[in-house]
């Protein structure tokens, strides 16, 4: 019985793999890939010939995840993605699933990804991050989502291709203008860019610059929280309804204080002043 390897390749810069990557792809026969002629050149730069490539991709999963079940009753088989990490935002995790339930084991092979790539250049908050990938064709579903999202406190990884980066960009800028936002064009190739401010200042960018919006992107979006500043008299009227169902001075400063950020003596303070 066969073991399924699950072989990150390099998502841009042909030198982005690694060794025990390359020994799993010289010791299989089979290898499973996106796109044939684009693993035949990462193949071919590092001179491993002689693999039977197995096409597999979203039109043909059924068919093809049922070829490679059948190789790995007999032998192992390697899954690759056309850049990065197989099954992220891309075909495969069907026949990952399809190879756990049938009793076969699966084995990651680490790599380039180029969400966390991005993440860990673009400065960022990195310690929670939450990944979408693609985002909906779809705006009224893309609005729903970023409005979904827009509350968490987590840095937002997002792919998107260039002829959608604008709109995007624009849509991001109306739902979180107070996000900061960093868009990494071209990861590990020649032309690597970042471009970083605000949502606003970043749309503005591609806006005032449109031939550069060719390659792929990720758009990594931090959405803070816009302040808003309470009034006395907002604070007073809470306080008054608070009072009126029979809590107490301090317990009402401590309500306030984590509803609105402010401190609680500052609000019990103001209480006693006015507060009657």
């Amino acid at each position: 019985m066969g073991t399924l390897y699950i072989v990150a390749t390099p998502i841009g810069n042909l030198k982005d793999i690694t060794l025990r990557a390359l020994e799993v792809l010289k010791s299989v026969r089979y290898i499973a890939c996106e796109d044939t002629r684009v693993t035949k050149k990462l193949l071919s730069h590092y001179g491993i010939e002689g693999k039977k490539l197995i096409s597999y991709h979203e039109h043909n999963e059924e068919e093809a995840s049922e070829k490679i079940l059948k190789i790995l009753k007999e032998e192992d088989v390697a899954l690759v993605s056309d850049a990065g990490t197989p099954c992220i935002s891309d075909p495969g995790y069907r026949v990952v699933k399809k190879a756990w339930e049938n009793g076969f084991n699966v084995s990651p092979i680490p790599g380039a990804f180029a969400g966390a790539a991005a993440l860990s250049a673009s400065g960022l908050p990195s310690d929670k991050f939450l990944f979408l990938g693609f985002l909906p064709n779809k705006e009224k579903q893309k609005k729903e989502l970023l409005e979904e999202y827009k509350t968490l406190e987590v840095t937002l990884i997002i792919y998107e291709s260039p002829h959608r980066l604008l709109k995007t960009l624009q849509l991001i800028a109306e739902i979180c203008p107070e996000s900061k936002v960093v868009v990494a064009k071209e990861l590990t190739k020649i032309h690597e860019k970042f471009i970083r401010g605000t949502s606003k200042e970043v749309c503005k960018y591609f806006q005032d610059n449109p031939e550069i919006i060719r390659g792929e992107f990720v758009i990594l979006c931090y959405p803070e929280k816009e302040e808003r500043k309470i009034s006395e008299e907002e604070i007073l009227e809470k306080a008054k309804k608070l009072k009126e169902k029979g809590m107490k001075t301090k317990e009402i400063s401590k309500t306030l204080s984590k509803e609105t950020g402010l401190s609680k003596n500052e609000i019990y303070n103001l209480l006693l002043k006015k507060l009657k």
